[in-house]
């Protein structure tokens, strides 16, 4: 079973559904069938500047800086739900293009999930920038990752091709947010759906294959 996960590092919810996708996987008679690709999406892909979370949100939606408050208390409890501990006053909303093309180097290492983790919780639970090359370099570091290639790969513009075919598949797909997951090309879980919806899913997947 392959399931193809588009996602943001900056999207709260994109961490929320991998939890969630985790979950279901582990509920599986066998885990070991099922195999993650991760594949790129930008919320937003044009921006330039790095600006407070708040702020953006804000103009984004054309709230008060209370509404924004509130809708980030939302998500936080959500989250504690699925055993994170979100902490979204202090963060920093950027262009994550590097974030993506480190995440899709990283595959290449046998990395990949365990640095998407550490970029999640990195800006999600520690409020950590994850844009500027030096913080991603540190993020990778404390994977296992090699500093001098991670930042090799960096200063060029490599797999940034990748990042745009990506994000064209999921158009072509349908989706025009994250999270968005494709189970065997064929069912797709749009969001961070409720548990029951992942659990069924992979089931259903599971059942049509034998």
């Amino acid at each position: 079973m392959i399931i193809e996960v588009w996602s943001d590092v900056v999207c709260p919810w994109c961490f929320i559904g991998k939890r969630r996708l985790e979950k279901a996987i582990e509920k599986l008679p066998d885990p070991s069938v099922v195999e993650v690709r991760h594949r790129a999406f930008q919320l937003q892909p044009d921006i330039i500047e790095t600006v407070p979370t708040s702020q953006h949100l804000a103009e984004k939606y054309r709230v008060s800086a209370e509404q924004v408050a509130e809708m980030q208390a939302n998500v936080c409890s959500i989250a504690d739900g699925e055993g994170l501990c979100y902490d979204l006053k202090n963060t920093m909303s950027g262009n994550t293009l590097d974030a993506h093309r480190l995440i899709l180097w990283a595959a290449g290492k046998g990395k990949q999930e365990e640095l998407l983790e550490a970029l999640y919780s990195a800006y999600f639970e520690k409020s950590k920038p994850v844009f500027a090359h030096k913080d991603l370099i540190q993020i990778a570091a404390s994977v296992g990752l090699d500093s001098k290639e991670a930042e090799t790969l960096l200063i060029t513009d490599l797999l940034e091709d990748q990042v745009k075919e990506d994000q064209a598949i999921a158009h072509q797909l349908g989706a025009n947010g994250v999270p968005f997951f494709v189970v065997d090309m064929k069912y797709g879980i749009s969001g961070a759906q409720p548990q029951e919806v992942f659990d069924q899913t992979l089931a259903a997947v599971l059942a049509e294959s034998n």
